[in-house]
């Protein structure tokens, strides 16, 4: 259930059927670091509103993953003198000194600003809002591991929230390489422990891909593996994100 406090994270596993034969590593009884199957994502948590000075906001939690977004516009663009029949989009993504295990290493994280922009902007309508610019600020609270994937599809949430006219929603999902295992959601110990990574981001109704990335090396059966897990949580994981939204315009009706 997502949106209200007192409800269970939903989840957004893959179908069976995507899966493959999997094949144990590093040792015969090798178990996910939480329990988890390797195909299986964790519950995902969403609620709108979480930051009243903003003109749209999310708030979401996957494990220990903790990402608050709010989003500002569209206002007055810095730049007005420069004549733009479309607006402008600005994003950044940084975490608190508490976010991670090492304190004191909160700071702007400008390639996770830079791909946050590219995922979203395909997805937002600038035409509706000319010579205006709309702010988008990520704040990773809590650093658990695929922290990009949880910041875009929080981020999307946001901008919803905010009115922001979108073709759809943006969500995303990541998957690590571990010897011959292919892991969904990994968390920040199987991150640290990765042969490789392939992250996609996408707009599942209309089944397009906004971002592509993956490190490390990957077979040709691997990347088609991998992007069909994370096509296939994609899709719902948006209708978690969707079902949020329509809970929190249920509120407000009330």
């Amino acid at each position: 259930m997502a949106g209200k406090g007192g409800s269970a994270p939903a989840t957004y596993s893959p179908s069976p059927t995507v899966q493959k034969k999997k094949t144990s590593i590093f040792q015969e009884d090798w178990v996910r670091p939480d329990g988890r199957g390797f195909h299986q994502c964790r519950p995902a948590f969403f609620r709108t509103g979480a930051v009243n000075a903003a003109s749209g906001s999310a708030y979401a939690e996957f494990g220990n993953t903790k990402i608050i977004v709010s989003v500002f516009g569209p206002r007055e663009s810095k730049k007005a003198m420069m004549y733009s029949d479309i607006g402008r989009l600005n994003c950044n993504v940084s975490y608190t000194t508490f976010a991670s295990p090492v304190r004191g290493q909160g700071s702007d994280h400008k390639e996770y600003t830079a791909m946050l922009h590219k995922a979203l902007e395909g997805a937002i309508i600038l035409e509706s809002f000319p010579k205006t610019t709309v702010d988008v600020f990520a704040l990773v609270l809590e650093s658990g591991g695929s922290d990009l994937p949880v910041v875009i599809s929080c981020a999307s949430l946001a901008l919803a929230d905010a009115g922001i006219m979108m073709y759809d929603l943006v969500a995303s999902v990541s998957v690590s390489c571990l010897s011959k295992n292919l892991v969904i959601d990994p968390i920040f110990e199987e991150e640290n422990s990765q042969d490789g990574s392939l992250m996609i981001t996408c707009m599942p109704s209309r089944y397009e891909i906004t971002q592509l990335t993956f490190t490390g090396e990957w077979s040709t059966p691997k990347i088609d593996e991998g992007m069909q897990l994370c096509l296939d949580a994609c899709a719902k994981l948006a209708k978690i994100m969707r079902s949020c939204l329509k809970e929190a315009a249920s509120d407000s009706q009330e």
